[in-house]
Order: C-alpha cells, then structure tokens, then sequence
C-alpha cells in the first residue's frame, strides 16, 4: 500500500477572557489496561487518507515569542519522503508545524513502538516522546475511513473488519463494532497490539512553549489537601489536548508542588484565557 497521510485541522479562535481560577483535583491518574500478546515479528498495513498541508511555518496561537534557551527553533531540515528530520520532542520549539497525522492498521501483531518506527521511519526516541505527550491511540477495531479514502483504504478496511475476521478476535468478544472502534491513548511503548488493532499517530503534536517560562510556583494560590487553586496563565493548556497531555497546567504545577500523583483538572478554560 503507498504511503500518504492525513492531516486533521487545529481550530485557532480565541474566546472570552474571565478571572475564575483554575481548580485542578489532586488524584491518582488511571492507567489504560491493554491485552498482552505474545511478541512475533510485525507487518503493518497503512491507511492513509490523505489530504495535503504545507510545511510553511505558523506561529502558535496565543503565542507570546520566547526569549529563554530551553524554548528550540525549528529545524527545518527536511527527509527524502518531504517530512522534516525528526529527533526529539523536547526542547519545546517556539513555533508550530502543521498538523500531520497517520492512520495504522496492525496486520501481525507486536510490539506498538516498533510498529509505529518501522511503518514511519520514525526514531525509537521521538515515538517513545510521541507516547509520552498522548500522541498516539488505538482502537481494537479500525474505524470506518472517510469518503476521500482510496478504494484500497477501502478495501483493507472491509478484509480487517469482515464479521469472519473479528469473530476470531477473543480481545473483542462481547463487544459490539462500534464499542471496538472506540480509541484509547497508548500510555506505555512495550504495550502489545494484535492484528487488526487500529493505530492514530499524531506526529506534530501542538505545542505550548509558554509552559517553559511560567514560575509555576507563584501562580498557585492555593493547596488543599483534595484540591489546587491556580490562576492560569494565557497561551497554555488546563489539562491537554488529544496529541498533547504533557505541556498542560496539571502537569507544570504538579512539578512545582513536587507531588507524587498527578493533578487533574476539575474544569476547562480556552487556552487564551487567563485567570
């Protein structure tokens, strides 16, 4: 099958501004469980709707220009196949590259970080990065793909999807489709799929380089013994967004309060907002 992508659209709009503190609840974060299966060399088919965004640079939204070392440009060195040459996630670059966003099909089963490194070419480092931010789910089942899709997208979809097949599936036994398509955040890189298991790798994740210059310590202003009080900076995240779990307000104040469980979020404000 031929490579290609799909490139989803990030909104940018900015709303109202309002003073309502942020409260974020101190609790113990939940760990996806996932279904262990013996390790086996792996094939992957690739479904890649596509639809084409250049690379031309975009600032991020509510964006305030950083003048720290520890927020990187972007390198624009770019691959043979069009991409850029990927590294690291972190440093945090200051300005945004547009979305890119791949959609797997697992034909043997494996392990997810090889997987996703032999089907992009991506480095062990960057999709162990890409896995730590909340860059990449999965679904047992892969959802139906969309009316662009290519007649051999199409076709792959039916032969994973075909009754005969999930039938043989004990993962997905009394289990409706639909509740198999549900996706799930990969949360650890030795995590085993098996065939047929869907995979959506965010390769650029959005970024929030305002989180590297915050003093985080002097925006809390409260600490309870079952909740935190912060005012939120603008240009930053409440508690992430579906390719970006780790550059968010949860995660910055559950560092500088040095907490052993991680913080979550009783509410949302727009990324603009402050208060």
């Amino acid at each position: 099958m031929g490579s290609a992508s799909f490139a989803s659209v990030f909104a940018n709009g900015c709303r109202s501004f309002n003073n309502a503190p942020v409260v974020v609840v101190r609790t113990l974060g939940l760990r996806l469980s996932h279904v262990s299966l013996a390790q086996h060399s792996n094939r992957l088919v690739r479904l890649g709707w596509h639809s084409q965004s250049p690379y031309n640079k975009r600032p991020f939204s509510c964006q305030i220009q950083s003048t720290k070392a520890d927020v990187a440009q972007i390198n624009l060195a770019f691959s043979v196949n069009g991409y850029p040459k990927y590294d690291r996630l972190l440093p945090c670059p200051s300005q945004n590259l547009p979305p890119r966003v791949e959609h797997l099909v697992v034909a043997e089963e494996g392990r997810v970080l090889d997987y996703i490194c032999k089907a992009l070419d991506l480095p062990p480092l960057f999709v162990a990065d890409l896995i730590h931010f909340g860059a990449v789910h999965y679904a047992l089942v892969c959802p139906k793909p969309p009316p662009t899709a290519a007649p051999e997208q199409i076709k792959v979809f039916k032969e994973v999807t075909a009754p005969s097949v999930l039938r043989k599936r004990a993962s997905i036994k009394g289990k409706t489709v639909r509740e198999a398509q549900k996706t799930f955040r990969i949360t650890d890189g030795d995590q085993f799929v098996e065939a047929g298991t869907y995979l959506r790798v965010h390769i650029h994740p959005k970024r929030f380089p305002r989180c590297y210059e915050i003093d985080w310590k002097s925006r809390i202003i409260a600490v309870a013994e079952s909740y935190v009080v912060l005012d939120k900076p603008a240009g930053t995240s409440v508690g992430g967004t579906t390719d970006n779990i780790e550059e968010t307000c949860a995660t910055f104040a559950t560092r500088a309060l040095g907490l052993t469980t991680s913080l979550r979020t009783t509410h949302q404000i727009d990324n603009c907002t402050e208060g």
